[in-house]
Formats: structure tokens, C-alpha cells, sequence
């Protein structure tokens, strides 16, 4: 049916475009795939409700073009980016355009699916997304100094040992504090907690 929630799957790499499709059918899930975000773009017209899961890197028009493009049309869709390993800077970047999550490249299959019907099930309204904001405002503000140094290096994308040396503390302590920020925030992931500094303003004040 034209009106059941779609995943549209955009990838240059005929491989991993359709393993992921193959993946998402299998999971019951509708799915529509791109070999690049230009025939998506060309496409926008016939699409429904559904959710986008991009590449970052891709030739010609790459995923933050993409969304750069979205946006600036008005199209809602929410956006979860691929990324190859060691890309989380340009995937923190993408959740500011605007992506709803992000996976590195091996990504486990059961976590990408769980976000997808997340994604398809996006319809936060104003009243539950000011709940949630008060609630990651209050888990911030049980974070020390050291560990909103620490977060805010994260999200920025910074590998522990430029924090460390950042703040003048050893690797191994940025360890321990990155796991008191997760624990505290209570975030499953990285890409969690940075949903959750967004929220929060932190990446505002983050370069």
C-alpha cells in the first residue's frame, strides 16, 4: 500500500544498498532504494510517510548535502546517516543538520532495525519533547565539571587521548569519566548522547 510507512535507503555501493534493503524486507518493512541522493532528490515528489537511512559519503551530492537539501525544503523525514569508522565528527555535523541517528560502519543489524522503527515511529509531540528536554536537563545537571568537559569533548568528536590532553588528565581517566557520562545520561550509545547534548544545548556551545 502507497500509504504504508517506507524506508528509503540511499547508497552508491550496490553491496551494502542491498543488504540493506534485504535486511529491512525481511524484517517486514517497505523499503525503496537509491543508488545516490540526486535520483533521491528526483524522487521526493512520490514519497510518503517513511524514514531516509543515507551513507555519509557518496559521490557527487554526500549525505550532508543531502540533508542540507531536505531541510531547506521543508521534507520531514527523519534522516539516520551511515558512517565509515572514525567519521563520528562528521556524524555529530549531521545530527546538528539535523539526522535522528547515526550508525558506524560495521553496525550491528538488531540496533540499525530498532532505530529505524524508532525513526518510523517519530511523532514526539511538543508536550512529550519538553518532558523529555527537562528530563536530559536534569542529568546533565548531575554531571560534575570534569565529566561536562568530557561529554562536551565527545560530542565534538574528539578521540579520548585529545581529551585527555585537552583537560591534562591520563587516557585512562577519560575512560572512566566517559563511562560515568553514559551511565549518568543514561545513553546506549554514542550517537544516544548526542541526541541528548542537542536536546540539551551542549552542542551550541560546542565547535
Amino acid at each position: 500500500m502507497a500509504s504504508d510507512p517506507t524506508v528509503y535507503v540511499i547508497d552508491d555501493d550496490d553491496a551494502v544498498r542491498e543488504s540493506l534493503a534485504f535486511l529491512l524486507k525481511t524484517s517486514g518493512m517497505a523499503v525503496r532504494s537509491y543508488d545516490g541522493a540526486a535520483a533521491f532528490l528526483a524522487d521526493l515528489g512520490n514519497l510518503g510517510a517513511g524514514c531516509v537511512i543515507t551513507d555519509v559519503r557518496m559521490p557527487e551530492i554526500d549525505g550532508m548535502e543531502l540533508l542540507r537539501r531536505l531541510r531547506k525544503q521543508g521534507v520531514t523525514l527523519p534522516v539516520i546517516v551511515i558512517t565509515g569508522h572514525g567519521d563520528v565528527p562528521l556524524a555529530v555535523e549531521a545530527m546538528k543538520i539535523g539526522a535522528l541517528d547515526f550508525f558506524e560502519k560495521p553496525f550491528d543489524d538488531e540496533a540499525l532495525l530498532t532505530a529505524v522503527r524508532a525513526a518510523l515511529n517519530h511523532h514526539l509531540g511538543s508536550v512529550e519533547r519538553n518532558e523529555a528536554k527537562a528530563e536530559i536537563n536534569d542529568r546533565l545537571a548531575k554531571l560534575s565539571m570534569r565529566e561536562r568537559q568530557v561529554l562536551e569533548g565527545l560530542v565534538a568528536g574528539k578521540p579520548n587521548k585529545v581529551i585527555a590532553f585537552d583537560h591534562g588528565i591520563s587516557p585512562r581517566t577519560v575512560e572512566i569519566y566517559r563511562a560515568n557520562v553514559m551511565t549518568k545520561m543514561e545513553a546506549s550509545s554514542l550517537s544516544d548522547l548526542v541526541r541528548m547534548a542537542i536536546m540539551g544545548g551542549i552542542l551550541d556551545s560546542v565547535s
